[in-house]
């Protein structure tokens, strides 16, 4: 199960360090609107995928809150299918669908996921609160 904070689920961004204080940055600022992740994962770790109005606690690298946010949309596709209005969303400068595409591949990849055209993504939408 992944971590709690007051009975909510939490969202913690890429890997600790320089990468997780980026990323939260850009939420906080607004530019980050999105996140993905991998659907296996899920069943690995016994969680049901995120719901549209689910509040999730924003942690940084200290597990400490930094904000919370509301899930406004969950779509399930292909690692190909993606589009790139979501990559967009992630608010991560990715100048084309195929340019998110090759950094999510090398970041599931280093986390030692091997990631195919069919892999099943789980795109979260979310609005700061």
């Amino acid at each position: 199960m992944w971590p709690r904070v007051d009975g909510l689920r939490t969202l913690e961004l890429g890997h600790a360090g320089e990468q997780r204080d980026r990323l939260n940055g850009y939420v906080l600022h607004g530019s980050k609107r999105a996140t993905a992740g991998i659907a296996d994962e899920y069943a690995e770790e016994g969680e049901a995928l995120e719901h549209v109005g689910e509040r999730l606690v924003l942690l940084d690298n200290d597990g400490a809150e930094v904000g919370r946010v509301e899930v406004t949309g969950v779509v399930v596709r292909r690692f190909e299918d993606v589009p790139f209005e979501f990559a967009d969303a992630e608010g991560e400068g990715f100048a084309s669908v195929d340019d998110w595409r090759e950094g999510h591949r090398r970041y599931w990849e280093r986390e030692g996921r091997s990631i195919g055209a069919d892999t099943q993504i789980v795109c979260i939408s979310f609005d700061l609160l």
